[in-house]
């Protein structure tokens, strides 16, 4: 058979003829201007990304040099608040010790001067029982003997004398 009769040797003709026409027609420069045009845009995409890359990188450096910079700050606080603990409970513990003594010298004032108040007291309580009881006797001696309204006098005195 003949090569004309084929169904295929013309569809590869009329393939070719068509891109004659498309080359000649100028489409091959649309397609490259097209793909070119596309690739530019990939391209300041992809410019576009690693800018944004480059930015969050940056950032994530600077937020995790932050980030150590507060855990420095907050341990420095924590000790200093340690530290503060400390002293304020050595200030309490002496404060407590320093009150403790003042309270105890104060209640040993306290107990120093009822013993004493309890001493005059019974002083004052001996020698009024001591009085009355020298009266009672001089009383008895002088019934006994003559009595004598000067003496009675004087008695009466010294009775109101010795209170």
């Amino acid at each position: 058979m003949s090569l004309i009769t084929e169904a295929h040797f013309w569809v590869g003709v009329a393939f070719v003829v068509f891109l004659l026409v498309l080359v000649a027609a100028g489409v091959h420069r649309f397609a490259w201007k097209a793909l070119g045009d596309a690739g530019e845009k990939v391209r300041a995409q992809l410019d576009e990304a690693n800018r944004l890359r480059e930015e969050a990188q940056a950032l994530l450096a600077r937020i995790q040099s932050d980030h150590e910079q507060s855990e420095k700050l907050s341990a420095e606080i924590l000790a200093n608040a340690e530290e503060q603990a400390k002293r304020s409970q050595a200030e309490a513990q002496v404060r407590l010790a320093e009150q403790i003594e003042r309270r105890g010298q104060l209640a040993e004032r306290r107990i120093a001067v009822a013993e004493a108040q309890a001493a005059a007291e019974v002083k004052a309580a001996a020698g009024e029982l001591a009085a009355q009881l020298a009266e009672q006797v001089l009383a008895a001696r002088i019934k006994v003997a003559k009595t004598d309204p000067l003496i009675d006098l004087a008695i009466g005195q010294l009775a109101g004398k010795l209170q």
